[in-house]
């Protein structure tokens, strides 16, 4: 897979057509350009929708790209940015615009009445935004680390992903100014320095952007009631409805993935059949876009020009870490896959084995302070690197318990979806956030994180017995993993990851004021009552 490359090109000479005006029905005009093949009688089209420019990088690899290999592309800058007018409000109008964009491609008399979309990340977001409205004449879609709605993503486990949402706005201010492209390469480090800051999350925006940013503002207030918001920014529904074909690039470490596989199996619980690769990646990783494009060329050619010798055979392709291969198998999850639990025992122990010791055992304890909140080391972020890093220096802090289990006398393959079955009691008012991150311990001791998720409490939800305990399920990142022979698994329970993901601060104020802070104390059970756990997703060896 480390060697793809795109198929041999087939066409030397290209035309460009520049600022094409396409109007919106309010009025606004939307500017694309038209890459097409020299001679090519209304070839197929392939259609991409970004906010992030259309010349530069993206003209050369997207729009020469695909053209050298016998498509027309169009490329459009989405509304509010790159020459495009209006105002952009970030994936609210993806839908009216995209349709409004097909109505013009067809009255095109270039227009052949074959189309694809592709793109990553937002240009991801903006072909599901339209994908089960198309029509007939969509043939088929390339998305990678993106997903068909970013609500999750933004309020992950139901708390607030501070740092890549804050990552965004301050990119999207920058993109449109003059080197605005070589400023984003400041983001992530403008970013942390607002996010550390300790001031309230409202303020946050133009501590990192320069000015006040609506989009980040709007997230903090529908983060409470985000149905009203997302309503029109969400089309996970719709996504078993798509009849183009559809292949899909994902990360292990990408912000998205979660939501992407979900995307993946909606669909293929409505019958389709569409790819899915995940390789060693995070969400900014370059390695991706090669694969992307390379997998594009040969799925657009499967299903736009009758040629599917570029495909493979199995539409699943997993980079198995810890191992280093590629496997390629027939859906996801994968055949064989069963749920292992490992459960959390006294004692800071971890095992395959139900506790089977007293009833009244001794919880694990930790305290949360929001003043000195627990840091993350490691994963997923929108910018920046988000591989695995060693997290030794976090494990020796108060605030986090670090459950280990016995060294693995064999390999221990584990593929799928992971999530934590926790049994907790916390003081103060029911707001707290639970974290949850699995590691992979190396014989040296070094400790890197292979996954990990969040779930925010809040009052009765999850209800409490009467004696106080929650049982809390924690969903994590899916993963593809081998812990090799002599390695340890490791489990985190924190009460927080920042920056990134916002401090709770325990007391139930709007998350863009509050201001006041109540330390948390945790009481995590493992006794045979309350069997804690992780929940592993094994492979047959």
């Amino acid at each position: 897979m480390g060697t793809i490359t795109w198929p041999r090109t087939a066409v030397q000479r290209i035309t460009v057509e520049r600022d094409l005006p396409v109007p919106m029905p309010d009025g606004v005009t939307l500017l694309a350009d038209r890459y097409a093949p020299v001679g090519a009688v209304r070839p197929p089209t392939i259609l991409i929708r970004s906010p992030y420019g259309r010349r530069g990088m993206f003209g050369r690899t997207f729009g020469r790209g695909f053209a050298k290999q016998g498509f027309q592309v169009v490329m459009q800058s989405c509304r509010g940015g790159f020459g495009s007018g209006g105002l952009l409000d970030p994936l609210g109008d993806e839908h009216d615009d995209g349709l409004a964009t097909l109505a013009w491609l067809r009255g095109q008399d270039w227009y052949g009445g074959s189309l694809a979309m592709h793109g990553p990340s937002y240009l991801g977001y903006t072909q599901w935004a339209i994908a089960p409205f198309a029509g007939p004449d969509l043939k088929a879609m390339s998305t990678s680390v993106t997903a068909s709605q970013f609500r999750d993503a933004a309020y992950v486990g139901g708390a607030f992903a501070l740092e890549s949402s804050l990552m965004w706005t301050t990119l999207t201010a920058s993109m449109d100014r003059p080197f605005g492209g070589a400023g984003a390469l400041l983001v992530p480090r403008r970013t942390r320095r607002a996010a550390l800051s300790g001031r309230p999350l409202g303020e946050l925006d133009v501590l990192s952007a320069g000015r006040g940013m609506p989009f980040f503002q709007d997230l903090l207030n529908h983060h409470a009631e985000p149905a009203a918001y997302w309503g029109r920014r969400d089309f996970s529904a719709s996504v078993g409805e798509v009849e183009a074909a559809v292949t899909m690039v994902g990360g292990w470490y990408d912000v998205f993935l979660p939501w992407q596989v979900k995307d993946y199996t909606a669909m293929r619980a409505a019958g389709r059949r569409p790819y899915l690769t995940i390789g060693p990646w995070y969400h900014a990783d370059v390695r991706h876009g090669r694969v992307a494009n390379a997998e594009a060329i040969a799925w657009f050619r499967a299903h736009l020009l009758g040629d599917p010798s570029g495909l493979r055979e199995q539409p699943v392709r997993l980079y198995v870490t810890g191992a280093g291969e590629w496997r390629d198998y027939p859906d996801w999850p994968v055949p064989g896959m069963r749920e292992q639990r490992w459960h959390l025992h006294p004692g800071l122990a971890l095992s395959p084995d139900a506790p089977d010791g007293p009833h009244d055992a001794e919880p694990g304890r930790f305290r949360y302070d929001p003043a000195h909140p627990t840091p993350a080391l490691g994963g997923p972020v929108l910018l920046g690197n988000s591989e695995p890093r060693d997290n030794r220096r976090l494990e020796a802090r108060r605030d986090v318990l670090v459950h280990t289990g016995p060294e693995l006398r064999r390999d221990t393959e584990m593929i799928g979806p992971v999530f934590a079955d926790l049994y907790v009691r916390s003081s103060g008012t029911g707001h707290a956030d639970v974290v949850v991150r699995v590691c992979d311990v190396h014989p040296d001791g070094a400790s890197y994180n292979v996954c990990e998720g969040v779930r925010r409490l809040v009052p009765g939800d999850p209800p409490a017995g009467d004696d106080g305990i929650r049982r809390v399920r924690v969903d994590l990142w899916p993963i593809g993993h081998r812990f090799r022979r002599g390695h340890r698994i490791r489990v985190h329970v924190a009460g927080g990851a920042y920056p990134r993901i916002a401090r709770n601060l325990g007391t139930g104020e709007p998350l863009g004021t509050g201001s006041a802070m109540v330390a948390t104390d945790h009481e995590i059970f493992h006794d045979p009552s309350h069997p804690s756990a992780i929940v592993l997703p094994l492979v047959p060896s």
